[in-house]
């Protein structure tokens, strides 16, 4: 039986919504900022451009 939250992130994915948790892209051997794009070094915990965490 699916759960309210399951059945939302469906309708949203249907949609083309992104319902996982948010986390850093990567781009060859850096993190990426999902919010700006910036680059980062694998060490980053957050982003110095926009201040995204994840």
């Amino acid at each position: 039986m699916a759960t309210n939250g399951d059945m939302f992130d469906d309708f949203l994915e249907q949609r083309g919504h992104r319902t996982e948790a948010p986390s850093w892209d990567r781009e060859y051997n850096k993190k990426q900022c999902p919010e700006c794009c910036s680059l980062h070094d694998l060490a980053a915990t957050e982003c110095s451009v926009c201040g995204w965490m994840p």
